[in-house]
């Protein structure tokens, strides 16, 4: 993990790229700005200068941030190269929305089952890819050796086992179950993982959507919210178009007016090489 102050610089990092990326200014533009505004004494600077010639060279940005896998997590390359595969309908501005709820969490927070919440619920909302998406969240290093080896069962046995299910069986709410049932005596046979208002959690949501698991893990536990795809405003461009509708519409009534008052005149639509056509002169 790194210090606080480099995910706070890369909280605003991410911030800044998104109030900005719809302003007509090229990525390698921004990160050439945004740069300077970074704060020196954090590692960002350099990284973002060595993520902005790898961009120049190359044309993306996630091999760049692959390279710095000391510093930009594999989940955090993950959804950038996501967003830059051409084929996907994953943007670059929806990842940096991601991004940037992410940085916020991690720089007030350690809270594992939170971040493993919603790095999943990202990638469902999202429909990324599921074993790669899977597979970068186990390598992050905020999880130890039990969460790595937990989230790699949930990358195998996902759609076979409910999430729900999963989640239950490495909860202190089940440890409380099998006291119950077999004895005070009675221990968990893995490694514990979530505590009990998780476990509750998701005894309650079992066989169904996962989305309503995460909604009720947010409300009662406080987890970070993944952001939604806004929709698209497509207002900019109605206007004009419509203004264009307009326009051919007067004129057709003119016509229309002209035809019931005396009849067109066809004539003042003759167009010449220079201007209105010209009448003959008469051979003598």
């Amino acid at each position: 993990m790194l210090p606080r102050e480099e995910y706070v610089e890369q909280a605003y990092l991410f911030r800044v790229l998104i109030e900005r990326i719809g302003q007509d200014s090229t990525l390698q533009d921004l990160l050439s700005q945004v740069h300077h505004e970074l704060l020196a004494t954090s590692k960002l600077p350099m990284a973002v200068e060595f993520l902005l010639a790898e961009l120049k060279h190359l044309g993306v940005m996630s091999v760049g941030m692959k390279r710095l896998s000391h510093y930009f997590t594999p989940y955090q390359t993950f959804l950038i190269a996501e967003a830059e595969e051409d084929r996907g309908r994953f943007d670059i501005k929806t990842a940096l929305n991601i991004l940037q709820v992410e940085a916020d969490y991690r720089s007030n927070s350690d809270n594992r089952q939170g971040f493993f919440f919603y790095q999943f619920e990202s990638l469902c909302r999202n429909r990324l890819n599921y074993d790669r998406g899977l597979k970068a969240i186990s390598e992050d290093p905020v999880y130890d050796s039990n969460w790595k080896d937990w989230i790699l069962v949930v990358r195998r046995d996902l759609g076979l086992v409910d999430l729900a299910d999963l989640i239950y069986g490495r909860s202190l709410d089940f440890v409380a179950y099998r006291k119950r049932r077999l004895g005070p005596d009675a221990e968990a046979e893995l490694p514990i993982l979530f505590g009990e208002k998780e476990g509750k959690i998701s005894l309650a949501n079992r066989r169904k959507d996962p989305l309503y698991l995460f909604a009720a893990m947010q409300r009662h536990l406080n987890y970070p919210k993944v952001p939604k795809l806004e929709p698209f405003d497509d207002t900019a461009q109605l206007i004009p178009q419509m203004i264009r509708r307009l326009e051919r519409m007067e004129a057709r009534i003119k016509l229309f007016e002209e035809e019931q008052r005396q009849g067109i005149d066809i004539t003042k639509f003759y167009t010449g090489p220079k201007g209105p056509r010209a009448e003959l002169p008469l051979d003598d």
